[in-house]
């Protein structure tokens, strides 16, 4: 006699190598997507550009009267510190967009010109810390953690001194009115008063 399978019997099962083959697999192709996802993920919220926030900053002129302190930030396209700042200052800009004004000038416009002069900006990024009164209270120059800026923003909001920030010191306003009452002969070299 001999036996024969019967017709609907169950297939036969597949070896344990196999299928450890196959979860092996699932394991590998499960890490890599995941893997993927992490590494698009944190690659989009870096992608913020200065270009992009320059294009989107406050006007300065809309900045300087409408009653709230500002950030000035002078910038370039082909700056690399304000590109790696960049992600930062978003999310402060965010973080601070009802308390504060965020305004970002491209240094190589030259209709910035008179306002580089004006702060002295000879290197970038270059920030400039202005009072709800428009008054420029401090300035900052280079790469700034994120942390330190946002003491700074905490303080300007608040009115308070920048804990991180070189102040710009006031000057005296020289009064062309003003002559005065004796004159030395430059030739005697200060031992002579002409009269």
């Amino acid at each position: 006699m001999s036996k024969e399978a019967p017709v609907n019997s169950p297939a036969k099962p597949e070896s344990t190598f196999g299928a450890r083959v196959r979860n092996l697999l699932i394991v590998i192709v499960a890490i890599a997507l995941s893997v993927a996802l992490f590494l698009g993920l944190r690659t989009e919220t870096n992608s913020v550009s200065v270009a992009e926030l320059g294009k989107n900053s406050i006007p300065l002129d809309v900045a300087l009267s409408n009653g709230k302190p500002s950030i000035v930030e002078f910038y370039a396209d082909w700056c690399t510190v304000c590109q790696k700042m960049a992600p930062d200052m978003a999310q402060l800009e965010q973080q601070y967009a009802d308390k504060a004004n965020f305004v970002m000038l491209n240094v190589d416009n030259t209709k910035w010109l008179p306002e580089m002069l004006k702060y002295r900006v000879d290197g970038i990024p270059h920030f400039v810390f202005v009072s709800k009164d428009g008054e420029d209270i401090a300035q900052a120059i280079g790469d700034i953690p994120r942390t330190v800026m946002a003491s700074n923003l905490d303080a300007l909001v608040a009115g308070s001194p920048l804990p991180y920030a070189q102040a710009s010191g006031k000057t005296s306003k020289v009064s062309t009115q003003v002559a005065p009452t004796n004159q030395v002969d430059p030739r005697t070299h200060g031992s002579q008063v002409v009269n």
